[in-house]
């Protein structure tokens, strides 16, 4: 089994895709908008997934946070609010908050996991930071560590009751990139101790079964190294201060933050510290060096796989089914305006 996880070009396998992945195994795959048309296709496209790896349990990703994040959308499935809006909910009244999001994320799980779908790349656990780039912006559950904890493990907790692996991310946090990491690197001049404020969530939900780490470049750890090609990051910060065991991917390879071919990113991230190098856009050429280039994955990565995909092994709760989870969110986000 190879340590990356690999996209599709379409609906369906085509036979290179199919001939790659079954000679090189790679532990996991990530679907997009331009591999999902409606629900039996998606559900078809991974059980052939499922078929070429040999395995009922195989980590099939997808970015499905809601609001401007959303590869599922209408008039198919429907649209789930962005965290943001749960942030006057918990003003007001923060238990209710929290299974507003913990309801939110049974039925996104549930979703997911009817058509094959594993694990989803949220919660998002950035601090929001006034002055800061708006790629987080409303994707983030508020700018206190603890609010942003306590709603976050709440969609942890609620995409588990629906049946798939959450993803915390971006670690050790996005929230002060002043530019878009799919454009340009960012550079976070803080201080260690002001990262800690960033650090916070990630160390309260740190039994999370899976992260991923993010493309910023934080001059108070590493000046010269952005955090997902960075041991000093992953080794220290990640998994030494966040203390973080779980099964860790980083980014996408492609994002503009990183430079450099993919095969050399992919090597470069796993010889960092990353269980799994993540490689979204399906070129041909890049997967079959990224395949040819990187080791087996370590013993001690494919157990924090196995770890990650059992949390699910019960699969979603038969009395929760996805209508009565949004009819409970609705009603308790309808106490803001109430």
């Amino acid at each position: 089994m190879k340590p990356v996880i690999f996209g599709l070009a379409g609906e369906t396998l085509s036979a290179d895709e199919r001939a790659l992945f079954k000679a090189c195994d790679p532990a996991g795959y990530i679907l997009f908008g331009r591999n999902i048309r409606d629900s039996a296709q998606l559900r078809a496209l991974t059980d052939e997934l499922r078929d070429v790896a040999g395995r009922e349990n195989l980590f099939i990703l997808i970015d499905q946070e809601g609001g401007r994040v959303a590869r599922m959308r209408p008039p198919v499935w429907p649209a789930f609010p962005p965290s943001g809006d749960f942030e006057p909910l918990y003003d007001t009244a923060p238990s209710s908050a929290i299974e507003a999001v913990r309801c939110n994320a049974r039925a996104l799980g549930a979703m997911l996991a009817e058509v094959g779908i594993t694990a989803d790349a949220a919660p998002v656990l950035d601090i929001r930071q006034e002055g800061a780039s708006d790629i987080v912006g409303d994707r983030a559950f508020g700018s206190e560590p603890m609010r942003v904890a306590a709603l976050g493990r709440a969609m942890l907790d609620g995409l588990r009751a629906g049946g798939v692996v959450g993803v915390i991310k971006h670690m050790p946090g996005h929230g002060r990139a002043l530019v878009d990491s799919h454009k340009e690197l960012p550079r976070v001049e803080a201080s260690a101790a002001e990262l800690e404020l960033d650090l916070a969530p990630f160390r309260a939900l740190n039994q999370a079964p899976a992260g991923m780490t993010c493309h910023c470049l934080y001059t108070a750890w590493d000046a010269e190294r952005p955090a997902s090609l960075s041991p000093v990051v992953i080794g220290e910060i990640i998994r030494g201060a966040i203390g973080f065991d779980g099964l860790l991917m980083s980014d996408d390879l492609d994002m503009k933050a990183l430079s450099g071919a993919a095969d050399d990113l992919a090597a470069g991230v796993v010889s960092a510290g990353c269980d799994l190098a993540l490689n979204c856009w399906a070129r041909m050429d890049e997967m079959s060096a990224i395949a040819a280039r990187l080791p087996e994955m370590s013993d001690r990565s494919r157990e924090r796989l196995a770890r990650a995909m059992a949390t699910i092994a019960s699969g979603s709760d038969p009395d929760w089914p996805i209508e009565r989870a949004l009819a409970t969110r609705d009603a308790l986000l309808a106490k803001v305006a109430a």
